[in-house]
C-alpha cells in the first residue's frame, strides 16, 4: 500500500487561501486515485475531494465545490488541494489517502490508510 503524508496546513483568515500537498513515499501512486478527507473537532470524518489516476475525473463535496480544486503531479508523486475563499467551517485536520484502484470515490472504505493529517484553522 502507498504511504502518504500531508503538509501545508496553517492558520489563515476567512476568505484566504491555502494549498495542501499530499506526497507519496515508497511506491509511486501514479496508478491510483487519491482522496482528501477532513475531520473537525467533535464531528465525523468527511469526504472533501478526489482525483483519478490521470486527473481525468474529480469529485468534490458539495460544501467545497467551486472553492477547492484538487490536482496531481504524478512526476512528483504529489497531489494538491487548492483551497480558496476559506470559511471558518473549513477548520479541520485534513487527510489524504490512496484509493484501492485508479478511479475516485466519495467513500472512505474505498481508500487505504490515511496520512498523519495537517491542521487547517480558519479564523473568522
Amino acid at each position: 500500500q502507498v504511504q502518504l503524508g500531508e503538509s501545508g496546513g496553517e492558520l489563515v483568515q476567512a476568505g484566504g487561501s491555502l494549498r495542501l500537498s499530499c506526497a507519496a513515499s515508497g511506491r509511486t501512486f501514479s496508478g491510483y486515485a487519491v482522496g482528501w478527507f477532513r475531520q473537525a473537532p467533535g464531528k465525523e470524518r468527511e469526504f472533501v475531494a478526489a482525483i483519478s489516476w490521470n486527473a481525468g475525473m474529480t469529485y468534490y463535496a458539495d460544501s467545497v465545490e467551486g472553492r477547492f480544486t484538487i490536482s496531481r503531479d504524478n512526476a512528483k508523486n504529489t497531489v494538491y488541494l487548492q483551497m480558496n475563499s476559506l470559511k471558518a467551517e473549513d477548520t479541520a485536520v485534513y487527510y489524504c489517502a490512496a484509493a484501492r484502484g485508479p478511479y475516485p470515490s466519495r467513500y472512505r472504505y474505498e481508500y487505504g490508510a490515511l496520512g498523519q493529517g495537517t491542521q487547517v484553522t480558519v479564523s473568522s
